[in-house]
């Protein structure tokens, strides 16, 4: 019997009338072409594992849904059968209705192949190159030197942890979100927190959303 998670249902009872049987439909073709997947969910969203590893993931927004199966392989695979897949939106893009679903076959065929690429032990995410470090702006350096609690935490942390705080300090479009963004980082640092601190727990995957903006 298919593992089900009831935060799963209370999800797509919450979502939008429109991707209610969307997301029910994948999650059964997801049971269907994996029963030994393991439902959960992370960064509130419905997931599936296999295995232990993440294995695929269905969101809702206001006007559409998405669906994804978290392994380069098949993304490989789809592109040289020419097929389109969306990055940014999951494998298949924006979906607003049944219809924009490939037909049942289709996707039983990927969701078989995905497990058939987990269980060949690729991995299933290319490793990430490591980023030079990003020099520290001037005006959260001279923060960080007024507030030594938060100057000791930002010491420990890792070049990726630093690079997430100066991205989004430095990419603020208008002075008063800046303040703003260097007054929370200060706020958060200070307590220990990286940026992505709502999320720390969630586990990792390619669907990544972040808190939302302030200011």
């Amino acid at each position: 019997m298919a593992q089900r998670d009831p935060r799963t249902d209370t999800y797509i009872a919450k979502s939008a009338p429109f991707a209610q049987p969307i997301l029910q439909h994948l999650r059964k073709l997801v049971h269907q072409g994996n029963p030994a997947a393991e439902e959960t969910v992370k960064w509130g969203m419905p997931f599936f594992t296999h295995r232990g590893k993440m294995f695929a993931s269905l969101a809702a927004f206001k006007a559409h849904a998405a669906f994804g199966l978290h392994h380069q392989g098949l993304e490989k695979l789809l592109r040289r059968e020419g097929a389109k897949v969306d990055d940014a939106m999951g494998l298949l893009g924006r979906i607003t209705s049944l219809k924009d679903l490939p037909g049942d076959r289709t996707l039983l065929g990927y969701i078989r192949t995905a497990v058939k690429l987990h269980d060949s032990g690729l991995p299933a995410r290319m490793k990430a190159k490591p980023k030079p470090a990003l020099p520290v702006p001037a005006d959260l350096a001279a923060a960080l030197r007024e507030n030594p609690k938060a100057a000791a935490v930002w010491a420990d942390f890792s070049p990726g942890a630093r690079r997430d705080y100066i991205e989004w300090v430095t990419e603020a479009k208008r002075p008063e979100t800046r303040a703003t963004r260097l007054a929370t980082t200060l706020a958060w640092v200070a307590a220990g927190k990286k940026r992505h601190w709502k999320y720390e727990n969630c586990g990792a995957c390619h669907i990544r959303r972040p808190p939302a903006d302030v200011n």
